[in-house]
């Protein structure tokens, strides 16, 4: 069972940067898909970030070269660089992998973008 932290989230002006973090419990060394999603109330989760093996990164068109996704295998950690904030950006962010074909989620951290 593998346990993902997220952390870096908070209240940000608009174009204001934060920089979220996912630590696994687990090495992340063989993990080729893992990255981020969003979800505002009332809506589904949506994919921000992610990778998708080989050194591959998908982004969803709205954060495309605002946001950048990273990983530290030696520290078993990913990152998400978010850039140029948007109000439209406000919302839960999780950490997701994917281990032998299954999801792996973390509890989710508050961003908030708002003057």
């Amino acid at each position: 069972q593998v346990r993902l932290v997220e952390s870096g989230g908070g209240l940000v002006q608009p174009g204001g940067s934060l920089r979220l973090s996912c630590a696994a419990s687990e090495s992340i060394f063989s993990i080729n898909r893992m990255g981020w999603y969003r979800q505002v109330p009332g809506k589904q989760r949506v994919l921000v970030a992610i990778f998708t093996g080989g050194g591959d990164t998908v982004y969803t068109d709205s954060v495309q070269g605002r946001f950048a996704i990273s990983r530290d295998n030696a520290k078993n950690t990913v990152y998400l660089q978010m850039n140029s904030l948007k109000p439209e950006d406000t919302a839960v962010y999780y950490c997701n992998l994917v281990q032998w074909g299954k999801p792996y989620w973390g509890q989710g951290t508050q961003v908030t973008v708002s003057s």
